[in-house]
């Protein structure tokens, strides 16, 4: 059994738009397709990565070619922050799991950024922080939470339960494969739960995958 953890208050939300249009940081809007490479393991450290919509996976590969799934992130995350504190190459990949868009912004400027403006490093300083969080009450999931635990909590945080603001508990279609992989587990158990879901009314598919607030019974449950 997972060690109680205290009901956190919903994560305020950064205006990354906002405060990346008034500190005049340089950025690009990218747009990748469901499994497309953001940035590969080893590869060049050189840009933060913001994500406006959709939803981004990070992986590691081991020597042997075992990939594990480090976090999932969706809009609202910073990912590739690395490189601030002097990641001069990639630790991990980042793949994204459904059609996502994100804005890139060099190094450079990030690092000037938060330099120079003050409400901008507050921000995200705090916003970082709640994500370290929530990656390490994702390892005590993994550790002592059964499966079926591990794959609703997994759905919860990508329809951005909690989320100040989230408006809807609606996902893109994903694959089984990509849950099994989020929560360590095979494609058949997650069948059988996704099934288990539906039928108590706690999920819906109909293109989309809708998630219930209900859900979160699940992961309350001892």
């Amino acid at each position: 059994m997972a060690p109680k953890r205290p009901a956190r208050r919903p994560e305020p939300t950064l205006d990354v738009e906002r405060l990346v249009e008034t500190a005049a940081i340089p950025k690009r809007t990218i747009r990748f397709g469901r499994d497309t490479v953001v940035f590969a393991q080893g590869g060049q450290a050189n840009a933060v990565f913001y994500i406006q919509s959709g939803g981004v996976k990070l992986s590691v590969l081991s020597s042997s070619g075992k990939e594990a799934v480090v976090a999932m992130l969706g809009p609202g995350d910073f990912f590739g922050e690395g490189c601030l504190a002097g990641q001069p190459l990639r630790m991990g990949s980042a793949t994204a799991v459904v059609p996502t868009t994100v804005l890139r912004i060099p190094k450079r400027d990030m690092s000037s950024a938060l330099h120079e403006r003050p409400e901008f490093s507050d921000r995200f300083i705090a916003h970082m922080l709640g994500r370290n969080i929530r990656i390490e009450e994702d390892l005590v999931d993994q550790l002592f939470n059964s499966s079926e635990k591990r794959l609703a909590r997994t759905l919860l945080l990508l329809a951005r339960y909690g989320k100040e603001g989230a408006a809807h508990r609606t996902l893109p279609k994903l694959s089984q494969e990509t849950l099994a992989e989020m929560i360590g587990t095979t494609r058949s158990r997650v069948n059988f739960f996704m099934n288990k879901f539906r039928k108590l009314g706690f999920i819906e598919y109909n293109g989309s995958l809708k998630i219930n607030d209900s859900l979160l019974s699940i992961v309350l449950h001892d």
